[in-house]
């Protein structure tokens, strides 16, 4: 990074910078742990030699504290495939069901977000779909940070909400599903070939707030690939040429995941065809009547803290699911 012309091509740069914030966040916490088990086993034995029970006590406490710290640091390495350090696109659909679904898939959006805020790891909006009356029909975040893909591809799935409806005049218990989707982001020489004429783009105008130049220009952007189906939009810049761009790299990420769909079972299963976001394949509920529980069907691992996990308090199910996709794995 100190040698000259580093910074002359910014995207390699950055994404040098990435890599080594990524890297660090593995290697300074082993060190961190390191230097503290010394610093405690010296400590201990000053204190044992004068037999100081309140500082014995209090090395106990810290003793306490550095277990968990080995436990994240053992959790991060589940944190082990190709792609798990990488920077992802992260996507919410709502499901049927109309206003319910789109006021859903709009709480799951804040959950996450809080959730982004906590890790701070940096978001940006690619696309989003408004509801017809609420909430949102679907939306696009670019996500930033250490092992953002590993992390929060353990979300992709259906999540399914269970309440006292807040549009229902009769006050009637309602359920409602979302999707959530997760691939990595890829660097731009990713080998994948698309063939320019199994592309349809279309180009539109954005929607949002408005201002100086959303809503005026048609520049945002649609991209269907014929042969997949596979649909990507992007209406986050200003010009059509670089919605163009990140939609492309959209489309690359998704069709490369694709690809590896069909080499790996595991991966298949983990990130394939999620079925109708309906009943029967949700991989976590979230009730808040007649009971308060949140539950994730993958692992069984439950909190009747709801509010807590609306708020972004997700570790729990994260990291339930990486021990148990080892476990399954082996």
């Amino acid at each position: 990074m100190s040698g000259v012309g580093f910074w002359d091509k910014p995207d390699t740069a950055q994404r040098t910078v990435s890599q080594l914030s990524g890297l660090k966040s593995v290697i300074e916490p082993v060190e961190e742990i390191q230097r503290s088990v010394k610093d405690l086993a010296e400590l201990f034995e000053m204190a044992a030699a004068e037999s100081d029970k309140e500082e014995l006590a209090q090395l106990e406490d810290d003793l306490s504290k550095l277990i968990k710290q080995c436990e994240q640091i053992e959790l991060a390495g589940l944190l082990c495939r190709p792609d798990d350090m990488k920077n992802c696109f992260f996507s919410i659909h709502a499901g049927a069901g109309g206003t319910e679904s789109c006021d859903w898939a709009n709480m799951l959006l804040r959950m996450y977000t809080r959730y982004f805020e906590m890790k701070k790891y940096k978001f940006q909006e690619l696309d989003i779909t408004p509801g017809e009356e609420v909430g949102v029909r679907s939306v696009t975040l670019r996500v930033r940070g250490p092992f953002a893909y590993g992390k929060l591809s353990c979300e992709t799935g259906v999540h399914r909400l269970v309440r006292i409806s807040p549009f229902d005049s009769q006050k009637r218990r309602h359920t409602s599903f979302a999707a959530v989707d997760c691939v990595p982001e890829f660097d731009d020489d990713i080998d994948i070939e698309i063939n320019e004429e199994d592309l349809r783009i279309d180009f539109y105008r954005a929607s949002g707030a408005g201002g100086q130049h959303v809503n005026k220009t048609s520049s945002a952007v649609r991209i269907t690939h014929g042969p997949t189906g596979i649909v990507v939009q992007c209406q986050n810049e200003r010009s059509q040429h670089k919605n163009r761009a990140e939609a492309m790299k959209v489309l690359k990420a998704r069709l490369y995941m694709r690809e590896q769909q069909k080499r790996d079972a595991e991966v298949a299963k983990l990130y394939g065809d999620k079925g109708e976001i309906a009943w029967g394949n949700q991989i976590r509920s979230y009730v808040m009547q007649p009971y308060q529980m949140v539950k994730d069907h993958r692992t069984e691992f439950q909190t009747g803290n709801v509010a807590a996990v609306l708020d972004g308090e997700l570790d729990g199910f994260i990291e339930s699911y990486l021990r148990h996709r080892v476990k399954k794995k082996h």
